[in-house]
């Protein structure tokens, strides 16, 4: 019965461990851009979006397809940078175990 009770109390310390690392990913930055940099988007370690930088020139243009299609690839960009972190934190936090469930970010 031991055994049974160490593996709950492993799972209990790597369930803490992981809302740790979620709250820690919320504290992150990633930034993702698109159009060489005329947009910047800057995203938490949950991907959550903090804010989006837009080079003036594009405005001026008045092509606001283009605008439009940079900002969605930008915003992408960062939330697939946000979730290559939160893969790593998780792999650390696991030890590479391979867990049956997505958690959520």
């Amino acid at each position: 019965m031991t055994d049974f009770s160490q593996l709950l109390q492993l799972g209990q310390q790597m369930q803490g461990k992981i809302t740790q690392m979620q709250t820690e990913l919320t504290q992150r930055s990633v930034t993702g851009t698109a159009g060489g940099g005329m947009v910047t988007v800057t995203a938490d370690g949950k991907g959550h979006i903090r804010d989006i930088k837009i080079d003036p020139g594009i405005v001026q243009d008045g092509d606001v397809e283009m605008l439009e299609d940079l900002v969605t690839a930008a915003v992408a960009d960062a939330q697939r940078r946000a979730e290559e972190i939160y893969k790593d934190e998780l792999r650390k936090v696991t030890g590479g175990l391979p867990l049956p469930f997505q958690l959520p970010l």
